[in-house]
């Protein structure tokens, strides 16, 4: 039987690192896209003040991830990002929909590359899991980039019908992204445990978890930005 290799998941790649500094210093701190996926040649070299964290910076992502699931999972995940969220909760929840996309894409290339190893074309009930949960994944990674797109295009919090709106689209897809990952282990129901189906749990675990995360923050930013707008 091949050795399979477990995706990498949850660790910020130098790349992704590099495009959310790069955009985040150069774009409007509030309502600006993230996109892990591109670079431009013309945005600005970050300054040391944008490289290095400040104690703040840190700490202000610490207080945040408090409020998730997976609080460690989420401060691990993001403090690499400090000196570009610095103390901003939009630009947080923007950076972990980013870091949440970038696994979600990260793991359905892995159900990809592991639907088409031969060991698994004769069982046909879990070749058919496989191709589901690649399924299933491409689906949460249409619908994660689909939330990280709407937060670009956030109108002013003073738009409050409007901004109420975008913010229940992303709540609404990112849940939709979350239920997509989980399915993913459904086909598996009548699969003997063994090696590969505990790495394709694991895998969803930690995705699930990055996602869960990245909601939470979501929810929070909104439910701050929504009462502040309606104080006197």
């Amino acid at each position: 039987m091949k050795t399979r290799q477990r995706p990498l998941l949850l660790r910020p790649t130098f790349f992704l690192l590099t495009t959310l500094l790069l955009l985040l210093h150069h774009t409007n701190p509030t309502h600006s896209l993230i996109n892990p996926t591109a670079f431009s040649a013309q945005a600005p070299v970050p300054t040391p003040s944008t490289i290095y964290p400040t104690e703040n910076n840190t700490e202000f992502i610490r207080t945040s991830c408090a409020s998730t699931r997976y609080p460690e999972l989420c401060f691990n995940s993001l403090s690499g990002y400090a000196s570009a969220v610095q103390e901003d909760p939009a630009r947080l929840a923007r950076v972990a929909i980013a870091v949440s996309l970038n696994n979600a894409r990260q793991g359905a290339a892995y159900f990809s590359n592991l639907s088409k190893e031969d060991d698994y074309g004769a069982d046909l009930r879990v070749s058919a899991a496989l191709h589901d949960c690649y399924s299933s994944f491409g689906d949460a990674v249409d619908q994660l980039r689909g939330s990280l797109d709407q937060m670009r295009h956030l109108v002013g919090a003073g738009s409050s019908l409007t901004f109420r709106f975008q913010m229940s689209n992303v709540q609404t897809w990112m849940s939709a992204a979350l239920t997509n990952e989980d399915t993913c282990k459904d086909g598996f129901d009548g699969v003997s445990v063994g090696p590969m189906k505990m790495d394709v749990f694991d895998c969803v675990q930690r995705v699930e978890a990055v996602t869960s995360n990245a909601l939470a923050l979501v929810n929070t930013f909104a439910a701050t930005v929504s009462t502040d707008s309606t104080s006197p």
